[in-house]
């Protein structure tokens, strides 16, 4: 079974997180959206759009969105069967959350880290 296939994501805290999206939008070109963050279209070594994306999001400082991690930030891994992950995470002794979710984004679990970091697990949904 194919554990992590890429990184779907990155999410950190920010004190004043529509400041530092400005910051971003201005010096480094991220084009910042409403809510938050940014989708990077990939593209092949030609820069062919290819599917798949990475989302990038500032989340406000002393949200709970990371919780019950205490760290400011959280990585998305892609993987190809979650369901076969979590259970296997489990199997192995890893503190797996209870709560999973699944919209037309894809499937969503999470896992905590042996320093209590919580880390997203992804899978998209079919053709992404």
């Amino acid at each position: 079974m194919k554990r992590v296939t890429g990184i779907g994501g990155v999410f950190f805290h920010a004190k004043d997180p529509a400041a530092l999206g400005a910051w971003y939008k201005k010096h480094l070109g991220i084009d910042v959206q409403g809510w938050g963050g940014a989708a990077f279209r990939w593209t092949d070594a030609e820069g062919k759009p290819v599917r798949g994306t990475t989302a990038w999001l500032i989340a406000p400082a002393g949200s709970d969105q990371f919780a019950p991690s205490r760290s400011p930030f959280m990585i998305d891994y892609r993987v190809d069967d979650l369901g076969a992950l979590l259970e296997a995470l489990r199997a192995e002794g890893c503190e797996v959350l209870e709560k999973t979710e699944e919209s037309e984004y894809g499937k969503f679990g999470w896992v905590m880290d042996p320093e209590g970091n919580k880390i997203e697990l992804w899978q998209p949904p079919p053709g992404q």
